[in-house]
């Protein structure tokens, strides 16, 4: 995620659109290859974030507490999130991983309570409409990333399944499907916690971000 951001801000939103660099065709093109090794390695990140979401809610105590952190950190994050990907203060057009994430959430609680109803076919019009939100809303990874958690979420008791299903329906990421390679490995007993630093690193990282390109880089291209 962090190296994904580094070329999305620092790199395609600052060093690859000053005229010193734009001036000079090698140290542009280097530049540019270097973005683009960032993003294909940073694109490994949302898949595992994905199947940490269906693992958390598979296991979490309080559902309703879990939607709720990811509703307010989606609010914290967006001002950031728009600064540093979007170049402004406020950006309707893009809306920060969080809302992807949470839309996915609260489609699995949908689907989990109208399975318990013996409804399967509220829970494909759920599916559905969870992904069309995403879509209307402009979310990080849109209508695409919702499929992947639903996917994640319908074979979350085949592991095989859920990695071929995940790999597949994110192979239009070029290095995206190699996420699925630790979730196979994936043991199912719960790590050290640190919940709540990576839901403070997104945001807070973004603003670092936002302030590298914003205020140091033109210090270090002046120099």
């Amino acid at each position: 995620m962090l190296i994904d951001h580094i070329g999305a801000c620092v790199f395609e939103r600052g060093l690859l659109l000053v005229d010193e660099t734009r001036n000079d065709a090698a140290l542009f093109e280097m530049l540019r290859n270097t973005d683009r090794i960032l993003r294909l390695i940073g694109r490994v990140s949302f898949p595992i974030f994905c199947f940490l979401l269906v693992e958390g809610f598979l296991h979490t105590h309080d559902r309703k507490k879990y939607a709720l952190r990811l509703f307010l950190f989606a609010l914290v994050s967006e001002i950031p999130f728009d600064l540093a990907i979007m170049g402004r203060l406020f950006d309707p057009v893009h809306q920060n991983v969080f809302f992807t994430l949470l839309i996915g959430l609260l489609a699995m609680m949908l689907c989990d309570y109208f399975r318990m109803q013996a409804q399967p076919v509220a829970q494909v019009l759920v599916l559905i409409l969870a992904m069309v939100l995403a879509w209307a809303l402009h979310t990080d990874y849109g209508y695409r990333g919702v499929l992947l958690i639903e996917l994640l979420y319908i074979f979350r008791y085949d592991r095989m399944k859920q990695v071929v299903a995940g790999a597949v329906a994110f192979s239009w990421e070029t290095t995206a499907p190699l996420a699925f390679i630790p979730v196979w490995f994936y043991n199912g007993k719960r790590g050290k916690s640190g919940k709540w630093f990576f839901y403070w690193f997104y945001p807070v990282h973004l603003l670092i971000l936002w302030g590298v390109k914003t205020f140091l880089l033109p210090i270090l291209i002046s120099v």
